[in-house]
């Protein structure tokens, strides 16, 4: 590799990490709730039926939110949406710690959910502006990885600042990650921008660190090539196939992330830090499945499909375990635990490379927000499906072996979703990019 290829790479990365921060800081938001939702019920007196309406109504704005976060994208370019997704998440945030009623949590949950729904479309089309296409997976891979280092580090980092700080209360806590998401507004600022080219054109980057990622260049196209263009995954029947296997991972996943913190306090008796210890042990194993998944497509199996089957056949029976364990086993439920994080995230990196490796970039952020807006309906379902399988007992604890159960059914109807997916070569050929280029 040349010098000049070398601070290209280089930058990318830069580019790479600065969204991952960005979007760890999301998940600050977010994962605070989840992590203080059994003393939130408890001071809000709620029932678990309420928790699961709490944790669903984000995500239905959540999933709204995906599909025009896709379309604005690509119309005003990533950087813009994000701007508006961390202030509006930021703002929000800040006013949790001040809400007094079931009916006040639910707005707030509401504009948090389409304030955090704005990002991930936005982050996913810089991420492909800025990579070549054989690069993606891995590129995708880390980003993704960004929500098993949040919800790793979260519990403990929360849970300790209330202990610490503020005496085990957990409101105060809210008002100081106002600071991450102004922090985050500065990263964007300075060190992003939506492709090299724009860089260039700000003089952040020299003329030299052009990238041309694969001679394909970005077409700002007429309604007439975007209707045709977006034609080539609306009419695929294999995107809506993707769409179903990504609501059952995502419903896994934020189904299993809503109510872990309420089990393993509510069913296991767990304090506060040993809460926070416990519910982040997933997210560190989650790590290195989400790499490892995304290797494995890029540079072994080249494909979605066989890394999904290893993820989501494996997570049937330590989802089906882990609601049965007897209070006081805890090295089962920290084995358990940490199967539950390898297995659930490990086809996390390669299916979210999955669109981009498969149509042209001029869709990208459509498709993915379009894909992401429906799949974000499993995280929707999920926690309110849950809420009312668990079971509230005599004296105040609560089982949640129904809810680990539907985890696991999810699972096995993701497993079949995978084993129908047809894989096939990205269709950069049919974008008007591509066109232009054999034209010419």
């Amino acid at each position: 590799m040349s010098s000049i290829g070398k601070k290209v790479w280089g930058y990318r990365y830069v580019v790479l990490v600065i969204l991952w921060l960005v979007y760890i800081i999301n998940y600050f938001d977010r994962m605070a709730v989840l992590t203080f939702l059994p003393y939130i019920q408890e001071d809000l007196n709620l029932t678990p039926v309420e928790v699961g309406q709490l944790a669903s109504v984000f995500f239905f704005a959540y999933a709204a939110a995906q599909i025009s976060a896709g379309f604005l994208a690509d119309k005003i370019g990533p950087k813009k949406v994000m701007y508006i997704a961390i202030t509006v998440f930021t703002f929000v945030t800040a006013l949790t710690g001040a809400v007094k009623s079931f009916g006040q949590f639910v707005l707030l949950r509401i504009g948090l959910g389409l304030g955090e729904g704005h990002h991930f479309a936005p982050a996913i089309r810089a991420i492909n502006n800025w990579f070549p296409r054989k690069e993606r997976g891995r590129g995708i891979a880390f980003f993704t990885t960004s929500w098993a280092v949040a919800p790793a580090i979260v519990p403990v980092i929360v849970t300790s600042i209330s202990a610490f700080f503020f005496a085990g209360e957990w409101r105060p806590v809210f008002y100081v990650l106002a600071i991450p998401g102004v922090l985050g507004i500065f990263l964007l600022w300075r060190f992003v921008s939506d492709s090299p080219k724009e860089m260039i054109a700000k003089g952040k980057l020299s003329q030299d660190q052009d990238v041309e990622e694969d001679g394909e260049p970005v077409k700002v196209l007429s309604k007439e090539e975007k209707k045709k263009v977006n034609a080539i995954f609306l009419k695929d029947i294999n995107f809506y196939v993707f769409t179903l296997c990504l609501f059952c991972q995502l419903a896994i996943y934020w189904g299993t992330s809503t109510w872990l913190t309420s089990f393993l306090v509510t069913q296991h008796g767990l304090n506060i830090k040993e809460m926070g210890l416990f519910a982040s042990a997933p997210y560190i194993v989650a790590f290195f499945a989400m790499m490892l998944g995304g290797w494995l497509m890029d540079n072994v199996v080249h494909r979605m499909k066989p890394v999904a089957l290893i993820g989501y056949i494996g997570s049937i029976p330590v989802l089906w375990m882990l609601g049965t364990i007897d209070k006081g086993n805890t090295g089962l439920l920290l084995t358990l635990l940490l199967l539950v994080g390898f297995f659930v995230n490990l086809n996390f990196g390669s299916i979210y490379a999955y669109i981009p490796k498969l149509y042209p970039k001029e869709v990208v952020g459509s498709a993915t927000g379009l894909a992401n807006g429906i799949g974000q309906l499993g995280s929707f379902i999920a926690p309110l499906v849950a809420g009312y399988l668990v079971t509230v007992n005599p004296d105040g604890s609560q089982d949640f072996q129904g809810a680990f159960i539907f985890f696991a059914i999810v699972s096995a109807v993701a497993a079949v979703c995978a084993i129908i997916l047809k894989e096939k070569k990205g269709n950069a050929a049919n974008s008007p990019a591509a066109s232009n280029k054999s034209a010419s």
